[in-house]
């Protein structure tokens, strides 16, 4: 691996701050926008299904080129990826200030989703290929309450933003920050790479592409199409082949894009499903509640990023000091257990909100998952990342990103689409005529247009809509954290199973490789 000859010190106490400020400006994009989504359906007259497109084209993007994203930075650099996946970003987020109608926008959103899966997995592997074992935990454990909060920071920045100018100034605020981030990167970050790094697997990016669009598109117009017609299930079913071809196809590389064979190391395999769901949770309910803070409760954008703030203060300290010290003292899987868990209560009172919700219910929501989020975040990142070796680290952080991003995608997608489905089943239009009932069953925002009646009806519906997705999230965590126990909790070697991480990186030679702790 080559870095530059600056000190270890100076390269140390300079790196934190620069890759943390790209990390937050590209991770801070993903919820973002969520404030402006109100205003944007009313100013374009985007529906619920072209809102979700909008919202999920970015973390779409930033998932499926995630693994590519983390090679490039192993091969060519990570210094280089950083900087140039900050142009694109930046780029794409001037244009995106400019757009006129949704299509564009979505269009727009995943140019974003490209420069961002240069930058974030750059981002890791940059402290874990820099920072020493002994300072590396709490460096990881500082990216992980970055990564987690940067969504609040982006939320209260729109928000401040959208209290004097339109939705179109959130994307400024990018360009800006991919700017301050771009000159930060080349003034300090040194360069890092792996000189003996394989030829790309464009092959197998394109593959996830489709897989996963196939999978994203089947969900989120499934509302629409109806989620047992032949175009859903057959586009389902379409992904998931496309899937499986991955797998194949990786399998059979020398040099694969993401080696199937590592999820049979079972601390690796836990730490990417408890990333993934707890995503699948957090960015499908910032998703859905600023909908319900700004049109349900009529807040403005900046009260309802307001009142997130809480759960952001819960969960910094519980992710970078709680969590690492209890993870050290009970071992990873009772802690990720734990705030699993946690998010899982979370959700169960998230899905009692309704019309005449005080904060008071939300706020007792937001405190555990806070915590909980805090919990399970820096030993389910640590477990990923120390599954591969030093020279490895650029696509062991893209598996972190990934399970982050495609949990956020999916959480999107399908919380979205389960509260499309109940918003349109439980909307009364009988009094309206033809054409208005139609546009009702849009969105909230253009029903709410459409006379007091008719919004009185569409917030009762949402409020269907909100108890159904978060019901669905709670029980999707709480049996993620069952199989995440019970993955650590199973014997460590055993004569069929394979012998863990040496194994795969030496093709497939039998060598003692500790799978975590499994208190």
């Amino acid at each position: 691996m080559k870095t530059t000859d600056e000190g270890p010190g100076t390269v140390h106490r300079a790196v934190l701050p620069a890759v943390m400020l790209s990390l937050a400006t590209v991770v801070s994009a993903v919820a973002s926008l969520n404030t402006a989504v109100p205003s944007i359906a009313r100013d374009t007259h985007a529906g619920l299904t072209e809102l979700a497109w909008i919202i999920d084209a970015y973390a779409l993007a930033f998932a499926a080129l995630l693994l590519l994203g983390g090679a490039i930075g192993d091969r060519y650099g990570r210094r280089r990826a950083l900087a140039a996946g900050l142009v694109v970003f930046g780029a794409g987020s001037a244009a995106a200030a400019l757009a006129s109608d949704p299509g564009w926008l979505i269009a727009m959103r995943a140019v974003l989703g490209v420069g961002a899966a240069l930058v974030m997995p750059a981002t890791l592997s940059t402290i874990t290929s820099t920072f020493p074992a002994a300072q590396r935990t709490r460096a990881v454990g500082a990216w992980a309450g970055v990564a987690g909060a940067s969504a609040i920071f982006g939320l209260l920045v729109s928000g401040t933003l959208l209290e004097a100018w339109s939705w179109r100034s959130v994307f400024w605020m990018n360009v800006v920050l991919a700017v301050i981030a771009l000159v930060a990167t080349l003034a300090v970050v040194p360069e890092s790479a792996d000189p003996d790094a394989p030829r790309l697997d464009l092959a197998g990016a394109v593959i996830t592409v489709a897989g996963l669009g196939a999978g994203v598109y089947s969900i989120i117009e499934a509302p629409t199409e109806g989620w047992g017609s032949a175009r859903t299930l057959l586009g389902l079913a379409a992904a998931l082949v496309i899937l499986a071809g991955f797998v194949l196809w990786e399998l059979k590389r020398p040099n694969p894009l993401l080696d199937p064979r590592l999820f049979r190391i079972r601390a690796f395999s836990a730490g990417a499903l408890t990333i993934t769901l707890q995503f699948f949770g957090f960015f499908g309910f910032v998703f859905i509640v600023l909908q319900y803070l700004q049109l349900v409760k009529e807040h403005s954008a900046l009260v309802g990023a307001l009142s997130l703030v809480p759960m952001a203060l819960t969960m910094m300290p519980f992710a970078r000091g709680v969590a690492p010290r209890l993870a050290a003292k009970l071992g990873p899987r009772r802690v990720i257990t734990a705030g699993l868990l946690l998010v899982a209560v979370a959700m169960v009172i998230f899905s009692l909100l309704d019309e005449q919700s005080t904060y008071w219910l939300l706020l007792a929501g937001l405190i555990p998952f806070g915590a909980g989020m805090g919990l399970a975040m820096t030993p389910s990142t640590a477990s990923i990342t120390d599954a591969l070796p030093p020279e490895k680290q650029g696509v062991g952080s893209a598996m972190n990103d990934l399970a982050r991003e495609l949990g956020g995608a999916l959480g999107i997608a399908v919380l979205g689409s389960i509260l499309q489905s109940a918003y349109r089943s439980n909307l009364d239009v009988g009094n309206l005529p033809g054409p208005a009932a139609e546009q009702a069953k849009t969105s909230l925002a253009v029903a709410m247009r459409l006379g007091p009646q008719a919004a009185d009806q569409a917030r009762a519906a949402f409020s269907d809509g909100v108890q159904s997705a978060f019901l669905t999230a709670s029980v999707a965590l709480a049996v993620t954290a069952v199989v995440v126990a019970a993955l650590y909790r199973a014997p460590r070697r055993s004569a069929a199973e394979p012998a863990g991480r040496d194994a795969v990186l030496q093709g497939g030679k039998t060598a003692p490789t500790p799978t975590g702790d499994s208190r």
